[in-house]
């Protein structure tokens, strides 16, 4: 049977030294996302005690409110108590000066073998908004986790497939249903985006499309016929609490 040991108590702070994955439930497969080294994260609740399973915490991410669940056996060994540093605070004027860290760092991450991996963060494999949400947090600004969060968070820029003139490099790009945002993609500039997509409607991994109707090629197609919106960010997450 698990034990807690000395684990922290609900409400306690607690630093990474060693990357941690993360999951969706308390019990069973379903990788949340990929927490890296350096990152804090506060404990919410202690999870039941099950025979013959790993206990899993419940834990509230620090840079951006992800609530998601670790091991508790992997995080007494992943890390220790420290309280959070600061947030940085950084509004458009220096955000769009760290632009070219957010999208050279992308263009290198296309370059490396990888495959689409949901729930990845740390690379070389990466999920769709994993792969926005490292970008950015590389030069210093935490977006939410989500798409559907990233796409609340940023704000609006009008955008329509074949007409792009008021996308600017480094805006995100937001497709899915009417009913839910389920893909983001970093706008590199005259229509052309970066994204990490599947096997499915993708490529397996990291690539290049196109919004003009000109694109025949299927995974442009596939996504210029989901695309719902485009958003600038403005600011940094402040760590509060995600919406539902």
């Amino acid at each position: 049977m698990a034990t807690l040991g000395n684990l922290p108590a609900p409400g306690c702070t607690w630093t990474l030294t060693r990357p941690l994955q993360a999951y969706s439930r308390p019990q069973g497969p379903g990788l949340a996302t990929e927490i890296r080294a350096g990152r804090h994260l506060r404990l919410l609740a202690e999870a039941p005690i099950v025979a013959g399973a790993e206990t899993r915490l419940r834990v509230r991410l620090h840079e951006d409110g992800y609530p998601c669940w670790v091991e508790a056996l992997a995080l007494g060994s992943h890390g220790h108590p420290a309280p959070p540093p600061p947030l940085p605070r950084l509004d458009r004027a220096r955000i769009a000066d760290r632009l070219g860290v957010v999208l050279a760092f992308a263009e290198t991450a296309r370059h490396r073998p990888n495959r689409y991996l949901w729930g990845g963060t740390l690379g070389p494999d990466f999920d769709c908004s994993g792969l926005v949400q490292t970008a950015f947090a590389q030069a210093g600004i935490w977006l939410p986790r989500d798409a559907y969060l990233q796409e609340r968070f940023c704000r609006p820029v009008a955008v329509a497939s074949g007409n792009t003139c008021l996308l600017l490099p480094g805006d995100l790009l937001f497709f899915g249903t009417p009913q839910r945002c389920t893909h983001v993609a970093l706008h590199l500039g005259g229509g052309r985006y970066l994204h990490s997509s599947g096997r499915q409607h993708g490529r397996d991994g990291i690539g290049i499309d196109d919004l003009h109707p000109r694109n025949r090629d299927p995974v442009a197609r596939h996504y210029r016929a989901e695309l719902r919106s485009a958003g600038r960010v403005m600011h940094t997450h402040d760590g509060s609490p995600l919406p539902p």
